[in-house]
């Protein structure tokens, strides 16, 4: 009876233990890092424009890049970025461009009927920003407030008007400002954020109608779209 009450033992145990995976420790990334490429739709709104001035159409911005992922505190909820990317700024308004006497004029144009009157932008990128978020090593839902600070460098500019009678174009308009900058902020949960860029410094440099500078800069408002 002994005999056979310790061969049932025995094998109940056996069973047992056959029927238990062995579960290996998960190793934590305590390194991780918020590397992502990013992706910008937003729409201009001229600021400090002059007298008349008027946008007729959407004006609308996309920009891309890759921002680099720098923590500075032990749970890497807090971080500094800094990244490289490209925009694409198209302003659509009433303000006309004539360079016929070799010299380019600007007046705001409330007459003439025209079909296309736009201003088409493209700009080298350097943002750098500091993060707050709500992410962890295993999770990438998680709420942000990214903020920072955008240094823009005008690679390529094309003025161009339409009209029934009329077509012009005007190239690399020397009167615009090479250096563009701004402050900025991001925030949202996982892929869609809410973003706002604020232009402090004027689109043109030596721009006027008669006499008067023309000082207008730039209002964006749209989303930031997150990839990892």
């Amino acid at each position: 009876m002994r005999f056979y009450l310790s061969l049932i033992i025995f094998l109940i145990t056996f069973c047992v233990e056959a029927q238990q995976e062995t579960v290996k420790p998960q190793v934590v990334d305590s390194l991780y890092r918020e590397d992502q490429f990013y992706l910008n739709l937003s729409f201009s709104n001229l600021q400090k424009s002059p007298a008349g001035l008027k946008q007729n159409k959407i004006s609308p911005m996309v920009a891309f890049g890759f921002l680099r992922d720098m923590p500075i505190n032990k749970n890497r909820t807090w971080a500094f970025a800094a990244g490289v990317g490209y925009t694409l700024n198209v302003i659509n308004d009433n303000l006309f461009l004539d360079n016929t006497s070799g010299t380019t004029t600007y007046q705001v144009n409330t007459q003439i009927s025209y079909d296309k009157n736009k201003m088409t932008l493209q700009y080298l990128d350097l943002p750098i920003e500091i993060r707050w978020r709500t992410s962890t090593f295993d999770s990438h839902e998680f709420w942000r407030i990214y903020t920072g600070f955008k240094m823009s460098y005008l690679i390529n500019s094309k003025y161009t008007f339409e009209s029934n009678t009329e077509t012009l174009s005007i190239t690399k308009n020397s009167d615009l400002n090479r250096v563009q900058y701004g402050m900025y902020i991001a925030m949202g949960r996982n892929t869609w954020n809410f973003y706002a860029y604020y232009g402090l410094n004027p689109l043109f440099k030596s721009a006027a109608i008669d006499g008067s500078p023309i000082k207008m800069n730039t209002f964006n408002m749209g989303l930031q779209f997150y990839i990892l």
